[in-house]
C-alpha cells in the first residue's frame, strides 16, 4: 500500500512540474511591433483606441520595454498620443 501512495505522489510531482515548465511556454509571446498595427491611427492622431487595438496593445505588453529602447520605434511607443492610448486602454505604461 505504501509503495501505491508512493507512485501516486511521484506521478502527481512530475505532473506539476510538466505544468509548471509547458505552462509559461504557452503564454510566450511574440514580439512583433507590426501586431500593434491596430493602433498607428489611434496613436498618430488623436482617435479613440479600438477594441482591437487595447487587445493587441496588453498582448504586447511584455515587449514594450524592448521597443522603447528602439531608436526607429521609440517615438511612435513614447509618444504623448501612445501614452494616451495606452491610458485609454488601461494598460499602465511599464517602467523601463
Amino acid at each position: 500500500m505504501e509503495m501505491i501512495k508512493a507512485s501516486w505522489v511521484s506521478i502527481f510531482a512530475f505532473a506539476a512540474i510538466l505544468l509548471v515548465i509547458i505552462e509559461p511556454a504557452a503564454e510566450a509571446v511574440t514580439c512583433s511591433p507590426m501586431q500593434l498595427s491596430p493602433c498607428a491611427s489611434a496613436i498618430t492622431s488623436s482617435s479613440q483606441p479600438s477594441a482591437l487595438c487595447c487587445a493587441k496593445l496588453k498582448e504586447q505588453k511584455p515587449c514594450l520595454c524592448g521597443y522603447m529602447r528602439n531608436r526607429s520605434l521609440r517615438r511612435f511607443v513614447s509618444s504623448p498620443n501612445a501614452r494616451k492610448v495606452s491610458n485609454r486602454c488601461k494598460l499602465p505604461i511599464p517602467r523601463c
